[in-house]
Order: C-alpha cells, then structure tokens, then sequence
C-alpha cells in the first residue's frame, strides 16, 4: 500500500519502520528532516514537503500536539490541500476531542475520508509492532486502513463511528496512567522513607495485586528512579491531562484527580523536568518526603 508518514519522533520512526519492513511503500516527512535518514535507508522515499507525502492514497500523521497536526493539516499546501478525494487520513497523534472533530469535519468537506486510531504503548512497544490502537470512524475506511494498523499494533479497538470518541478514549486513558504513576510514586516514597528497598517493594505489589503493564512498568522506573531519557517526555503528559479537563470540562464532568495531576506536572516543569519521562511526577512524592538521593534531587529539579 502506498503511504504518506508524517511526523518521525519516537513513536513515529518506529511505527514507519515496521510498515517499511511489511512492505508498504512509504514516503516519509518530518519537519526536521534529517529524521529521515534511517527510514530512507530502509527503502522510504523522503517527502520535502507536506504535499508530497499528502499525495498518497492513505496519510498517517503521529505528530506531538494539536499545533502540529493543524499546521499540517490546514496550511497552505497541507494536507486538506494535497490530499486527493477520497484519499485518507489516519490520524494517530493524541490531540483534543476539538481538534479531532474540526478533522473530521473539513476532510468531510474536501471529500476526504478521516479516522483516528491513537495508540497506547512506549516506544520499545512499538517498536515490536506490539501497539493496542484505539479506532474510530466509518467502519469501511477502517477495514481499508486494517492491513497497516495490523503491522503497527498488536490488538485493534474499535469504538464507534465518531473519530473523536478514539481521542477521548486515549485521554482518559492517559489520566488514567498519570493517576497511577503518582499513586505509585506516594506509595513507594512512603515505604522507601520507613526503610523499605523500593524495588523489591514495588516487586511485591506487581506480582499480587497489581499485576498489569502500568505497574509493571512505570513500578520499577520509579523506584529506580529511572526518568531519562524519556520514552514520553513530561511536556506531552501535562498536555493530555490538559486536554483530557478540557474535554471534561465542555461535558460538565468533574475530574478533580486530574485537577491534582495538571499541578503535579506543572510543578516538575517549573523545576526544570522538560526533559525527564512523564512518570517522573513518580518521584515528586520522595522529594517531598525529604528522602530522595541527590541524584534524584538533580532528575527532578
């Protein structure tokens, strides 16, 4: 199948490989283009420009926000502008509930065809092609777009026929992990003040009642205090929980933990974790015991 990628990050670069390696045709765009080399390497054509890559029959965007993705998609020469009738757009950045619908809505009119399918893993996951990818939209574009989403992802999840209602399943599900993370993070601080080893800890807690991925995972990179380098950096955390209140908000749901989580991450970036994985409001918690090593004094600060 002939494909436009566009946005090369962690996540991007290793979801375009494996397509690469299935042998789908890719033409690949990045707005720094030297993350390209490696994926032309494999045997991708790079694209200069957003309309080159538009040009295919399905376009796949993994972009860091909803900045990036409007500017792709509505600029001169962006998507709305290159991509053909009927040609689609996968969409597979996690982006506001707005934004999604504001998609939907001008590929309609351009008599393109649109479906989310944001997908929940890190980028070793994807890197396995091991991704769980949420879908909505028309359920004849997404039997089309099958093939390619089989090769990036493990499990394909369906839910309904509005594109926007796969972006408000993976915000929620972001909350959901941030809820988590700093659940664990006060956890361990208390036990690892009282004298506790955090890893064999957090080994007791994931091998009885917690025995799923985002303890398993996020468990042992707090207690080892494991933040760089990101495989989802802080800045993009606090932006889902941003946009997962916004989506709140225009429903009249209140969500006060995600109200705690929202300050959480603004107090690690105010004190210099830009750089520092999302899991690292994790540590905020032994800091604020007092008990946290320099080193992780230095990691979230």
């Amino acid at each position: 199948m002939k494909v436009g990628f566009i946005g090369l990050g962690n996540m991007g670069s290793a979801m375009a490989t494996n397509l690469i390696k299935a042998g789908h045709d890719l033409q690949v765009y990045n707005r720094s283009p030297d993350k390209s080399a490696a994926l032309v390497a494999l045997g991708a054509r790079k694209a200069t420009t957003v309309a080159d890559a538009g040009s295919a029959q399905v376009v796949v965007t993994m972009l860091a926000d909803d900045a990036a993705v409007s500017e792709i998609v509505f600029a001169p020469g962006g998507l709305i502008h290159s991509m053909s009738a009927n040609a689609i757009h996968i969409s597979m950045s996690t982006i506001s509930v707005a934004l999604s619908r504001q998609l939907s809505e001008a590929h309609a009119n351009a008599g393109q065809r649109y479906i989310c399918a944001p997908v929940f893993g890190r980028p070793n996951m994807a890197a396995l092609g091991k991704l769980f990818i949420v879908v909505a939209g028309a359920p004849g574009t997404i039997k089309e777009c099958q093939p390619l989403l089989d090769v990036m992802g493990q499990k394909t999840l369906p839910i309904g026929t509005d594109p926007s209602a796969a972006n408000l399943v993976k915000l929620s599900g972001n909350f959901l992990l941030a809820a988590a993370i700093e659940a664990l993070g006060e956890a361990i601080a208390l036990a690892g003040k009282a004298g506790i080893d955090r890893r064999a800890y957090v080994d007791i807690l994931t091998s009885t009642l917690f025995n799923s991925p985002a303890y398993v995972t996020y468990g042992a990179l707090i207690a080892d205090s494991q933040f760089e380098p990101p495989g989802f950096a802080a800045p993009l955390g606090f932006k889902d929980i941003r946009l997962a209140l916004a989506a709140a908000e225009s429903l009249s749901v209140p969500m006060p933990f995600a109200s705690l989580l929202r300050d959480r991450f603004l107090r690690l970036l105010a004190n210099g974790g830009s750089n520092l994985d999302w899991c690292a409001i994790g540590g905020l918690a032994t800091l604020d015991a007092g008990a946290a090593t320099q080193a992780e004094r230095h990691q979230t600060h």
